[in-house]
């Protein structure tokens, strides 16, 4: 099959807050034809389907779609050019890419690179919960996706596994959709603060040891501290947290990696260690507030400038 060569002055992967505020900033500035490519079909990263405030200024909070939006019109308007559908699948040269998308396959050459991958959660088999592989085992994203894009349902009794703030987004979601949430589980020896619409059955210091069902989940096998194991039944489990950076294209590059985040390492200007080639945002460092990731992109856009 035949691909389509091309050259763009600077080329973003991933259309989350930090690559559409690295994208707008460097548009702005004149850096010439400035591409943003994003695998999912709309951009705006995780925001988009968090439906919960919090995002944004603390003076001015956004709940996640109004967020998203912002940077996708700042972005647009800047003359970027968005592109959705579009995977990066390797690389052919030094700031070289190979892509897949509803155009064909392409290769595209930058001046400049920018990783903006952003992270997700570990999922089930990384980490390591024994049992079958039975349907209603999510992470958050998965869960988010499920409900808010595609108005989907999940079951009827469910536990959240994790102690950070996305924990309670997941309860919200799942009562969102008609669960009842029996139980927020999470080794921490503390919950996340709640709120009173996010009141929920917490057990601390308790790992989950094992997941039962075949074709349906069926319960969860606990196990604390002092070894003491408990059945609980429920037929979806979400396992919230356990941030990871989204490093493969980084990889499959030859960039080095820090060995504390597995993210991609980089000096104080983004640099990563392939000429040319940078990296911004939850990439970096797992999950931060995306205006923290978007502050980050912006300043990132000065040193890919120069």
């Amino acid at each position: 099959m035949s691909r389509t060569e091309r050259t763009v002055d600077v080329l973003v992967v991933g259309a989350g807050p930090a690559g559409l505020a690295a994208a707008a900033r460097l548009a702005a500035a004149g850096a010439g034809r400035v591409e943003v490519l994003e695998r999912e079909q709309q951009p705006g990263g995780f925001p988009r389907h968090s439906h919960h405030q919090g995002f944004g200024p603390r003076h001015r909070p956004l709940d996640g779609p109004r967020f998203a939006g912002r940077l996708v019109d700042a972005a647009v308007a800047a003359g970027c050019v968005l592109r959705t559908g579009v995977t990066a699948t390797g690389w052919a040269g030094p700031r070289t890419l190979e892509t897949t998308g509803p155009q064909g396959l392409e290769r595209i050459t930058a001046h400049a690179v920018v990783l903006a991958t952003g992270a997700r959660e570990r999922p089930r088999s990384a980490r390591l919960i024994p049992g079958t592989r039975p349907a209603g085992v999510l992470t958050t994203g998965e869960l988010l996706r499920t409900v808010r894009l595609h108005g989907g349902r999940v079951g009827r009794r469910a536990v959240v596994v994790g102690s950070e703030p996305v924990a309670l987004h997941a309860v919200h979601t799942l009562r969102t959709a008609g669960a009842r949430v029996v139980a927020l589980v999470t080794e921490a020896p503390c919950a996340p603060v709640q709120s009173p619409g996010h009141r929920v059955p917490v057990i601390t210091d308790t790992a989950v040891s094992e997941l039962t069902g075949r074709g349906r989940l069926a319960g969860v096998r606990l196990r604390d501290r002092d070894g003491g194991s408990t059945l609980l039944d429920c037929d979806t489990v979400v396992l919230t947290g356990d941030w990871i950076p989204d490093h493969e294209l980084a990889r499959l590059g030859g960039t080095a990696l820090d060995p504390g985040t597995r993210g991609p390492a980089v000096d104080t200007a983004f640099r990563t260690s392939l000429p040319g080639v940078f990296a911004v945002g939850n990439l970096l460092h797992g999950a931060e507030p995306g205006a923290i990731a978007a502050a980050e992109g912006r300043r990132a856009a000065a040193h890919v400038l120069r």
